[in-house]
């Protein structure tokens, strides 16, 4: 079982990061990963895999006979948007708490909105404070360039 077996929410329109996702490395039903194909796939170690697991981040992995685990393209869809998450700069806590209410089920869908919406609202911020960021180093790379050619103009 996976953590992410709910269906997305289309808004009709596409947001501007929308892309398709990376072709899996094997078809449904096939799609049995040992940890270290997963560590190649996603660039994850195996350590931080597993304490996603012990953490709750990562849902239940599947084990085989011998007990290791096999991993599915649900499980690489999820470690995909966690780390999509992990960009964002969300609290691993938030991140935890997020895949809690996924386990949940559908009766979470606001909860798990508010959780986005303000990690959304975090990001913006932080756009907007690149922005002012990038703003100031124009600016001082134009003065740069402006103050090698002055000297020039002089002779």
């Amino acid at each position: 079982m996976t953590v992410i077996e709910s269906t997305p929410v289309r808004t009709g329109r596409p947001g501007p990061c929308v892309s398709a996702p990376p072709p899996h490395p094997r078809p449904d039903g096939q799609d049995r990963y040992t940890i270290s194909e997963v560590s190649a796939w996603t660039g994850l170690t195996a350590h931080t895999l597993r304490w996603y697991e012990r953490i709750g981040l990562m849902p239940h992995v599947d084990r085989s006979h011998t007990g290791q685990r096999r991993f599915t393209n649900k499980d690489l869809d999820w470690l995909a948007f966690v780390g999509k998450l992990r960009l964002t700069g969300m609290p691993v806590a938030d991140m935890v708490r997020y895949a809690e209410l996924v386990r949940e089920g559908e009766h979470t869908f606001e909860a798990r909105q508010e959780l986005l919406k303000a990690t959304r609202r975090d990001v913006r911020a932080r756009i907007a404070e690149l922005q002012d960021t990038l703003a100031v180093l124009d600016h001082k790379i134009d003065f740069y360039a402006g103050a090698r050619r002055a000297p020039e103009r002089t002779t």
